[in-house]
């Protein structure tokens, strides 16, 4: 007797993996009901005319031993705007008790979803209908996200998590040089991150319930077209890799998160048989790493958030009287808009001089950090972060709870092109950002990863 009750004892010692965590997993299926104005190209000139694919938001809540929690959603759309994030957080913690640094918001930042909210609202000349359709279903996703948030809390059960990295190769640096110019092409020679991490949840006795994974890589394969298909609904590839990955592995959720990518185009791309491409190529990517080793994550897990306050170069309200009257000449409704918008500012005495970008960290003890930057984050952003942190397993997530416009590192500012520059007019930003923008982040990023017990042991070389 004595000897079981010494085994016994043994076992209530001896550190069990599986509690660590408990786990629960949401979904809601978020195609639109009817037809709606796209969003990511300016191009299209109507709403949607049929669904080559269901779009959803899938969440994933982890709780630890010490009841920290975090909910991560994943959303098949280009991006969120700051208020419909902020009512969104505030709604969950009236509802679930979630304070800010417990909700990762994320997306695919597919181009050929619906326009949300006021997301790049202003690169398009929509009817009052379509006005209406767009905040209908703004307000649907809202609480279909909360649906989700809910059947996530609701699904709590012990659970393992492992992480692992692989390698998919589609992804290409799109900012190319043309004589003096930076353009939207193909520049085979510039920074890049094929980066694939992969973040599995299974049942303690081994059954996969949920695999995260992302990719740096815009979500446009479906771009440069003016076909049928421009105006249909569709992940992208994005969605592909999902579909591939829940069709390989029954009962398991997949969900993808963009990372990086802002500068990054899929290659080729064009046509929807490129998405399937790309899509496969990207779950066999996923399927290599869990039929491999893989690191399993431990707890605690500490979460924190905090913003970079960020300068645009300066501007006067001439700069814009001006800017209207040649894109009243030129019948550039893109450039006039931006302009009436940046005039009504300064009549009211509220210039755009910043802006607010949101970052976020997320920290599983030592095993698995996840850094979720704002806006369209270019890729040497998570390059230079992986050489600072180069002994931490770092994941560096884009176009984190808000999509505000392209964040440039201070290499692509300098080189001028659409993503420092032309966007700004689509996203109603008076201009580029100033030449600190990229060392002002950084900054931010050093101090917010104090936070959750890391220092910088790596370099970086700077751009110049």
């Amino acid at each position: 007797m004595k000897h079981v009750w010494f085994v016994l004892a043994l076992l209530v010692c001896l550190p069990v993996s599986a509690q660590d965590f408990e786990v629960g997993i949401g979904r809601v299926n978020i195609t639109p009901d009817k037809p709606i104005r796209l969003s990511g190209y300016a191009a299209r000139n109507k709403p949607s005319v049929g669904v080559l694919q269901e779009i959803w938001a899938k969440t994933l809540a982890i709780r630890d031993k010490e009841g920290h929690r975090i909910v991560i959603i994943t959303t098949d759309l280009i991006g969120f705007d700051h208020d419909f994030s902020q009512n969104l957080f505030n709604e969950a913690k009236k509802r679930f008790g979630l304070n800010r640094e417990e909700i990762l918001l994320t997306c695919s930042h597919t181009h050929s979803g619906p326009v949300v909210g006021g997301n790049l609202r202003t690169m398009y000349k929509l009817t009052e209908e379509e006005a209406a359709t767009i905040d209908e279903y703004a307000k649907q996703l809202h609480e279909k996200l909360l649906t989700a948030i809910d059947q996530a809390l609701q699904d709590m059960q012990p659970a393992v998590l492992r992480v692992g990295h692989g390698q998919a190769g589609f992804a290409i640096n799109r900012r190319e040089l043309r004589g003096d110019n930076v353009v939207l092409g193909v520049n085979p020679t510039g920074p890049m991150d094929h980066d694939v991490p992969v973040l599995t949840v299974s049942t303690p006795n081994g059954k996969l319930r949920a695999i995260l994974f992302g990719y740096a890589c815009h979500n446009t394969t479906i771009g440069g077209t003016t076909g049928e298909d421009f105006y249909k609904i569709h992940g992208d590839y994005a969605g592909v890799a999902q579909a591939e990955l829940e069709q390989a592995l029954p009962g398991v959720t997949a969900m993808f998160t963009i990372l990086c990518g802002a500068d990054q185009n899929p290659n080729p791309r064009g046509a929807v048989d490129y998405v399937v491409q790309h899509g496969k190529s990207l779950a066999a990517a996923v399927q290599q790493v869990i039929q491999g080793p893989m690191e399993e994550v431990k707890g605690p897990i500490r979460a924190a958030v905090a913003e970079a306050e960020l300068e645009f170069a300066p501007h006067t309200r001439e700069m814009f009287q001006e800017e209207l009257e040649k894109a009243l000449a030129a019948k550039d409704i893109y450039r006039e808009g931006r302009a009436r918008r940046m005039l009504e500012l300064y009549d009211k005495g509220q210039p755009m001089r910043s802006l607010a970008l949101p970052l976020q960290v997320v920290r599983f003890d030592k095993s698995l950090t996840i850094l979720a930057i704002g806006g369209e984050t270019c890729v040497e952003y998570a390059l230079r972060c992986k050489r600072e942190y180069p002994h931490e397993n770092l994941v560096v997530i884009g176009y984190a709870n808000e999509v505000m416009c392209y964040i440039p590192s201070k290499h692509v500012l300098l080189g001028g092109g659409y993503e420092p520059v032309s966007s700004m007019i689509y996203y109603g930003m008076p201009g580029p950002f100033a030449e600190n923008v990229e060392e002002v982040i950084m900054a931010s990023i050093h101090k917010l990863l104090e936070r959750v017990g890391l220092q910088p042991t790596g370099t970086h070389t700077a751009a110049n």
